[in-house]
């Protein structure tokens, strides 16, 4: 299994910047892509974005396309992400992900993202 523990949540208000940070330990070897997920109070968790560990290709829910970035330090075993001109929709708890080949089975404990108006 994988360890991942993030960090960089806070509160900000709306038009401000986070970067929030994912270390990862134990299993890397098997991790195959990385990426970030946010649920929000009464809403089911939603993928924000995910980067590929080997080759760097990333992908983003439309939400955040353009605001948001996601890049990776291998050699620190570390996924960012980079979150621009945030809005107050995007306030919701950000949960960091590894997946071997197909699916997404190690999760982190969430970092809160507050945005206020």
């Amino acid at each position: 299994q994988v360890q991942l523990v993030e960090s960089g949540g806070g509160l900000v208000q709306a038009g401000g910047s986070l970067r929030l940070s994912c270390a990862a330990s134990g299993r890397t070897s098997s991790v195959s892509a990385m990426g970030w997920f946010r649920q929000a109070p009464g809403k089911e968790r939603e993928f924000v974005a995910a980067i590929n560990w080997s080759g760097g290709s990333t992908y983003y829910a439309d939400s955040v396309k353009g605001r948001f970035t996601i890049s990776r330090d291998n050699a620190k075993n570390t996924v960012y992400l980079q979150m621009n001109r945030l809005k107050p929709e995007d306030t919701s708890v950000y949960y960091c992900a590894a997946r071997p080949v197909a699916t997404w089975g190690s999760w982190g404990q969430g970092t809160q993202v507050t945005v206020s108006s």
